[in-house]
């Protein structure tokens, strides 16, 4: 058997609020020292030496992913002015390729349909231009990234933004699509893509500051240097970020400043390149709002999203810039039943994004011409299944005719349809293809509910293959769970969980309080002095399964990323009793010392969320009381899978490296593995068949915890 590492102990002790803490493994931040290096090195081999056995699995897994997906393939055309846009996937490669076509007819909104054997080198359409060859692009580098891409408004240049490292810093280049000539700006150490004013000589983007917060809005004129660039906007506020775009309407530049609780809108007129931003509602402490340009019996109004009147928000308009919250007035009253979560304005109709007990809604109101009460109709865009996911898709024209809806489940591959404003009629355009017979009516979804330890009913989304319950006989679960930033894990479709699926597990995905699956109050309930009760959740949910009959405690391994990672750590702490294993990917576990340093990336925004423990003595203690890092102990842990990536600037490496460290230390019988990406972000390696054989490494981990690592499939 090999010998995990143990990294040295280097004590530094901290007092905070009358509290002694005392960190062995916090030399491990230093990213540049070789021993940091060579000690991750040191996990990966030992945990490439553990998994030795699974070697053959995880061929199989990828290989059944390779398999399943239709590698060379195009996207569903969207109309933009003249052209339509696509990506296209080839087989044997990394990346796709961006590319449009021009529209033949523009009184036509059918997306055109690529010839069903269109070979890889050749057009998939007529007239096909590819913009961007992203394989070609990539070519030389260990990762790749593509921040955003954007056509300038008069179809002529392509502004592209490319991480080659994977810390979110990107570089933007101009290409002349018509010459195929980059222009000879270079723009460093932007945040995500651009966006064009209303001319192609000027663009506008996003910087951020030593702690990886956006804080700054920029102007830049083609053909001019980058410290030339003219600043429009900076916010100082370290609980803030900042994000730029256009309307729909493309009459506007909205610059948005947001912390976790409040935020702030500033408008440009985007066709003159000298505009200063004008403040549309000040920020008021604890309002959010977002703003949305719609024009009503052809005057402007703006559409405002708040939570001025309640927490699930209301859907308000208001003539002009500037104004105030009292001068929203209602066109969605507040509805405790209905959070509304977001809103795109069409010339003739509106789209709203909603969800009502624990499902996602897709709703339009059609537009009158009178602006003081604009909405003549009102009505949903329909789809069966309880367990169906749905939203609105990529819909960029302010005159489109149809909008873009899609629509996903647990067992259903995500479709996307056209939705006619007019007649209302719905019409599939694509379902996400998945090859080697699948069926969906080969699985079943079910909406389990388990009570937590206050009493609440968490909502559990589970899909697993018919005929592998026999007699109601216990089988092993795959559980997810997430639990922050309002952020909804809705049931999705996954090509690589059929490898699990097939081979006798259920997919169970616990929608935990500190999400947005059941509407904002889901959320304030999950955060802050509330953050046990995420936890708590999570604990509850998979004592449901084993009380309901579905799966036994040993035969549950629970996943979680980022945040998710936190859940992961912190119930391995409070209930280890409950899992036959954990996966705790990029994980926030060492949540008091980040939260502490407020030189770290991302710390200052985060209190809203997580509270601040330097200024705060009960926040200090809270977080501490369930800190995974801080509440390692010589308990009986499950397997545990860490993952992280090196060039992570959200959660950084160092996180999990020290958490495994303390885990190997403190609880010498606890079987742990550290598996360390060294040229990947956040989000794992770039490139497909990376992302591909990664996800097989981490499934022939799970199959192998849930005994299922020699099952055959079972559509085999």
């Amino acid at each position: 058997m090999p010998v995990p590492p143990r990294a040295p102990q280097h004590p530094v002790t901290t007092t905070h609020h009358g509290h002694t803490r005392t960190d062995e493994y916090e030399w491990l931040r230093a990213k540049e020292d070789p021993a940091v290096l060579a000690h991750l090195e040191a996990e990966n081999d030992y945990t490439q030496a553990r998994t030795a056995h699974l070697a053959d699995l995880r061929g199989r897994i990828y290989d059944e992913i390779k398999s399943r997906t239709l590698e060379t393939d195009l996207s569903v055309p969207t109309r933009v002015r003249g052209y339509w846009y696509y990506g296209r996937s080839f087989e044997g490669r990394q990346y796709g390729a961006s590319c449009r076509v021009p529209v033949a007819d523009l009184d036509d909104w059918t997306p055109p349909q690529p010839a069903a054997d269109a070979h890889p080198d050749e057009p998939a359409l007529p007239g096909e231009e590819v913009m961007l060859d992203l394989d070609q692009l990539a070519e030389g580098h260990d990762f790749f990234s593509v921040g955003g891409s954007s056509v300038s408004p008069d179809d002529r240049l392509l502004a592209y933004a490319v991480d080659v490292v994977g810390d979110e810093r990107y570089t933007v280049r101009v290409l002349d699509l018509a010459t195929r000539e980059l222009h000879g700006d270079v723009l460093t150490g932007v945040l995500g893509g651009v966006t064009w004013g209303g001319s192609a000589d000027h663009f506008y983007y996003t910087t951020v500051d030593e702690a990886w917060r956006p804080d700054k809005v920029w102007r830049h004129r083609l053909g001019t240097a980058q410290a030339d660039d003219e600043l429009v906007f900076h916010e100082p506020d370290g609980r803030y970020f900042v994000g730029v775009g256009r309307t729909r309407s493309r009459r506007y530049v909205m610059i948005a400043a947001s912390s976790k609780t409040t935020s702030e809108f500033h408008v440009l007129d985007a066709a003159d390149p000298h505009a200063a931003p004008v403040c549309f509602a000040e920020r008021t402490e604890g309002i959010e709002y977002s703003l949305e340009h719609a024009v009503v019996g052809g005057q402007d109004r703006f559409l405002v999203l708040h939570n001025a009147t309640g927490p699930e928000f209301e859907l308000g308009h208001a003539p002009a810039v500037p104004t105030a919250p009292a001068d929203w007035r209602p066109l969605l009253p507040h509805d405790p039943a209905v959070r509304l979560e977001d809103v795109d304005a069409f010339a003739d109709h509106l789209v709203v994004q909603q969800r009502s007990n624990g499902s996602s809604q897709v709703r339009i109101l059609d537009l009158g011409a009178d602006p003081e009460s604009p909405v003549t109709a009102d009505r949903f865009v329909e789809f069966p299944g309880e367990l169906a996911t749905v939203g609105a898709g990529s819909n960029p024209a302010f005159e489109q005719p149809t909008i873009r809806v899609g629509m996903t489940s647990l067992a259903r591959p995500s479709a996307v349809y056209d939705h006619d404003l007019r007649s209302g009629e719905l019409v599939l355009r694509k379902q996400a293809p998945v090859l080697g017979g699948y069926d969906a009516d080969d699985y079943e979804e079910h909406r389990l509910w388990a009570t937590s330890v206050d009493g609440v009913q968490v909502p559990i989304s589970l899909v697993v293959r018919k005929g592998v319950r026999t007699d109601g006989a216990p089988i092993p679960v795959h559980l997810y769970g997430y639990g922050a930033y309002e952020a909804s894990i809705d049931p999705y479709f996954s090509v690589s969980r059929l490898s699990v699926l097939d081979r006798g597990a259920a997919f169970a995905i616990a929608h935990i309080r500190g999400g947005g699956e059941m509407g904002r109050h889901w959320y304030d309930d999950g955060k802050l002095a509330h953050k046990q009760h995420t936890f708590d959740d999570f604990i509850a949910s998979a004592r449901h399964l084993v009380t309901s009959g579905w799966t036994t405690a040993d035969r549950i391994v629970a996943e979680g990323a980022s945040a998710g990672g936190l859940l992961i750590g912190a119930v391995a702490n409070q209930a280890p009793e409950a899992f036959g294993g954990l996966v705790a990917g990029v994980p926030f576990v060492d949540t008091l010392t980040t939260m502490l340093d407020a030189t770290l990336p991302l710390t200052v925004p985060e209190y809203d969320e997580w509270g601040d423990p330097t200024g705060d003595p009960e926040a200090y203690e809270r977080i501490a009381g369930y800190a995974p890092y801080e509440n390692v102990a010589a308990l009986p842990y499950p397997p545990i899978l860490a993952e992280t990536s090196l060039n992570d600037t959200r959660v950084l490496y160092v996180e999990a490296a020290k958490w495994v460290a303390r885990l190997r230390d403190r609880a010498p019988e606890a079987d742990v593995l550290l598996r360390t990406e060294m040229a990947a972000g956040h989000g794992g390696v770039s490139g497909r068949y990376r992302a591909w054989e990664e996800r097989a490494f981490t499934l022939a981990w799970i199959l192998d915890r849930l005994g299922l690592a020699d099952a055959p499939l079972l559509s085999s």
